[in-house]
């Protein structure tokens, strides 16, 4: 009592609720915007909302006039948009960016608890807010630029895709069934994004106009904001017990499931994932990653976890492949459901699943064509499979996507030779279902060494790398220490030779001179034999003869000449690996062991009629100065040079460059209409497709 005396009522103000404007009343917010700098004396062009959907989109004039703004770049964006042409459909008909629109998102989805407060005269009155949208500036317009532009590549350009090339006419065709809609599947189908956008894009806009602040009809409607009646009947609602008003002023807090939609189920936080059961907690986590190392799994499941537990459930839902566990098919294809893709039923699935699992108990390695025959699946099953447990490589197949755990194998043998004699019996089951053949269940040496992959350190392949170094370092030397001896033996038999041969000595006359002109021009520039010149190649790895200059000469040359033969085109990166493959063939002691430098190879690449392209590679490029240099072969002697020449001159102009372009250009260069085998025999020579264009060999930028 003495705190209520102290706290005496200084005014009583009477409440009233206005009802006028009730579900009509909206509160905008402009969050990138400082409340300093309203939108009050911009123009607004137009207004339109989606009632049910509580979205407005306006559009404000933007001042052109203004000094900050800058002329040439909103001339741009228009011309980007639009284009050249102006029509009812262009965004900016004034040739320029003179406006924005606003687009408005939900800031909180129940505004049951919010209302607008007008105080006047000692009366405050309520009207509940309809909703509370958040105005963003929208950039729909970069989305309808980027259209045009596909637009216009597409008419300039045309073409054929990269798929068309490679593909046959003849194409397989898969028949579907529609199976009956299950309230699951329904229920799925209603909450996906698909569905919500297209329901979104079913209500009609509903156009408004936009009066001022200060405009006659908006200050007309703000008397809306006061209680029309102040009379008890219109405010019955207002008169409760004070318990009663207790309770509306703090509602107790009961989660409305009805206005929340069910989330998917593999959306699950960690902190309502740890209040589950193991068994489910480890269900749920193997069920959306599919593939997991123990080790990932355990710091998952928080600290604390008996590791004894986990493993005993984790044998109920998932397999053990490579070390790694990898959940059930059943788990992924419960009984009496279906394909979405083929409608086939879930046993069926789960038969083609454990085969590619199987397959992956016994190589790294997995071919999708292999697995599609045997298992009579469709292809997009068939991928689902191995996309559940692998990564496709380009030209390899598919590659198991986890590492071997040796760690866990060591560990748990108990474990490992548990889950062994389940793959057998799942293997029993493949055979007869199957029919597979020997090659199936007998493993190459390959594979069964993959299974057991051995780790070997940085440390330990320095080593070995030194041991092959002192071993044929040891080799050379003997066989440089037998041709010593050789020679040494060549030289005493030559001595020999020459102590039995007399010279005759004829008189010279005192008057004639020796002419040693000519000896003198053979030693211009020769130092003990050799060329003083640092450029010159007798200085290549120290010294070598003049003979065998000619022979590494000859070498190089030939194999620059054969390689570009089968190449037609190559870059400089390219070229020195494949010089690198054909160092590695040769016998020891070759020749081309004596060095060659790059200079030496591109020196030796144009000699041999070969010529350098100057491909314009996109300023962004990451091709490294050795992929730049192009290289490709002018003249190989057959009926096909004229058109070769030709596309080289093309992509001397074009980094790429579309299949019909380089066709038209071919058939105005060369004066006759070439046929589809004819292009189709150039490309092949010189360039590569990949998206609809085509590159230079070695130019396409990874």
């Amino acid at each position: 009592m003495a705190n209520e005396e102290d706290d005496p009522i200084i005014q009583e103000i009477d409440v009233f609720l206005a009802r006028s404007l009730l579900e009509k009343l909206y509160l905008f917010q402009y969050p990138i915007r400082p409340a300093s700098m309203t939108y009050d004396d911009v123009t607004h062009l137009s207004a339109k909302i989606k009632p049910k959907q509580q979205k407005v989109e306006l559009e404000m004039a933007i001042d052109t006039l203004n000094p900050n703004y800058c002329r040439s770049k909103g001339e741009q964006i228009a011309l980007n948009v639009d284009g050249t042409c102006t029509d009812e459909t262009s965004t900016y008909s004034s040739k320029l960016m003179d406006k924005q629109t606003f687009c408005s998102s939900q800031a909180a989805s129940n505004v049951s608890r919010y209302v607008a407060a007008v105080y006047k005269k000692g009366e405050l009155h309520l009207t509940p807010l309809h909703g509370i949208l958040q105005l963003r500036p929208s950039f729909t317009y970069l989305d309808k630029a980027d259209a045009k532009h596909r637009e216009r590549e597409a008419a300039n350009e045309g073409g054929d895709s990269s798929q068309d090339e490679a593909e046959d006419d003849v194409k397989q065709i898969t028949v579907r069934f529609s199976r009956p809609e299950t309230e699951q599947a329904r229920q799925r189908r209603v909450q996906s994004y698909e569905f919500l956008q297209k329901r979104q894009a079913e209500e009609h806009w509903v156009h408004l106009h936009y009066y001022g602040l200060k405009d006659s009809r908006s200050e007309h409607e703000r008397q809306y904001l006061f209680s029309q009646g102040h009379g008890l009947a219109e405010n019955t609602e207002l008169i409760k017990s004070p318990s009663e008003y207790l309770m509306m002023l703090m509602p107790p807090s009961i989660e409305e499931e009805n206005d929340k939609p069910m989330a998917p189920s593999n959306v699950l936080s960690m902190a309502q994932l740890r209040t589950l059961p193991l068994a489910d907690q480890i269900k749920i986590l193997m069920k959306n990653v599919k593939v997991m190392p123990f080790a990932n799994l355990m710091s998952l499941l928080g600290s604390g976890t008996d590791s004894t537990a986990v493993l005993r459930c984790i044998q109920q839902v998932a397999m053990l492949v490579q070390g790694n566990w990898v959940v059930k098919s059943d788990v992924l294809y419960p009984k009496d459901t279906s394909s979405p893709h083929s409608g086939v039923p879930a046993e069926v699935l789960c038969r083609g699943r454990d085969f590619v699992m199987w397959k992956f108990t016994r190589d790294r390695w997995v071919v999708r064509k292999e697995v599609a025959a045997v298992t009579k699946l469709c292809p997009e099953d068939v991928k689902d499979f191995l996309e559940h447990m692998s990564v496709a490589r380009i030209n390899k197949g598919w590659e198991f996507m986890l590492p071997y755990d040796e760690d866990f194998v060591k560990k748990h043998p108990d474990i490992v030779q548990r889950q062994h004699m389940l793959w057998m019996g799942i293997q029993a089951k493949l055979e007869k279902v199957y029919n597979l053949l020997k090659e199936h269940l007998t493993p190459k040496k390959q594979e069964a060494q993959s299974a057991h992959p051995l780790l070997v350190s940085g440390e330990q392949r320095v080593n070995t790398a030194k041991a092959k170094v002192k071993q044929n370092y040891g080799q050379l030397e003997k066989e440089l220490q037998k041709q010593k001896a050789e020679m040494k033996s060549y030289d005493t038999s030559a001595k020999m030779d020459v102590s039995n041969i007399h010279i005759k000595e004829e008189p010279v006359s005192d008057e004639e001179v020796m002419d040693t002109s000519a000896y003198k021009g053979m030693n211009n520039g020769i130092v003990n034999g050799l060329h003083a010149e640092e450029n010159s190649t007798d200085s290549l790895n120290g010294h070598l003869p003049g003979g065998c200059i000619d022979r590494v000469a000859q070498e190089l040359k030939a194999f620059v000449s054969s390689t570009f033969k089968k190449q037609f085109v190559l870059t400089l990166s390219e070229l020195k690996r494949l010089f690198n493959l054909h160092l590695a063939s040769l016998p020891p002691g070759h020749t081309l062991f004596s060095g060659i430098s790059d200079k030496m190879l591109q020196d030796m690449v144009l000699d041999t009629g070969c010529k350098q392209i100057l491909v314009p590679f996109p300023p962004q490029t990451a091709a490294s100065p050795d992929e730049l240099k192009v290289y490709a072969l002018w003249e190989a002697g057959d009926t096909y040079d004229q058109h070769r020449q030709v596309l080289l001159e093309i992509f001397s102009k074009n980094y790429r460059v579309r299949r019909n372009v380089i066709q038209n250009q071919l058939s105005q260069e060369c004066g006759e209409d070439l046929n589809k085998q004819e292009v189709d025999r150039v490309l092949k020579d010189c360039c590569v497709s990949y998206g609809g264009m085509w590159y230079l060999k070695g130019t396409v930028q990874s």
